[in-house]
This record gives C-alpha cells, structure tokens and sequence, in this order.
C-alpha cells in the first residue's frame, strides 16, 4: 500500500478526527479511504445517468415487462434455496 500525506487546517482535522471516533473508524486513513470511495462510485453513477440521457429513448416499460422481472427473481431466489 502507498503512503499519502496531506496538510490540512486544525478544523479540518479536528472533524476528520470527529468522524473516527463517532463512526467507529479505526484510523483518519481509514476514513478519508472511504471517502474516496464514496467518490469513486459517486463519478461512476454520474457517467452510467450521463450515458443514459445522452442514448437513444427506449420503448416504454409495460406491465408485463415488470412481470417477467418479478418471475425471473422467484426463480432465481427459489434456485439458490435448492
């Protein structure tokens, strides 16, 4: 694993800080770790919405559609109980 310093003002850090103790993290690197995260997969959900208004409009959803999902999710739910 690399090693990163950051300089950040005594307010800053004192929340970091903050942040560890009040939801259990175990180090500062540990919470700024999952902030980054929390960015990555933020950047990923804008590009799939992004990609998805900018491509072509599909045909509308009807009922029967949604059934098919909620037939092919019992299925596979009763398949992983076997």
């Amino acid at each position: 694993m690399s090693t990163m310093n950051i300089s950040l003002p005594e307010s800053l850090k004192s929340f970091v800080d903050e942040q560890v103790s009040e939801r259990g993290f175990g180090t500062s690197s540990e919470y700024v770790r999952e902030l980054i995260r929390k960015d990555q997969d933020r950047q990923c959900l804008r590009g799939l919405l992004l990609a998805g208004a900018a491509s072509a409009p599909g045909a509308p959803a009807s009922p029967a559609y949604f059934q098919g999902l909620r037939d092919r999710v019992r299925k596979a739910a009763t398949s992983s109980r076997e």
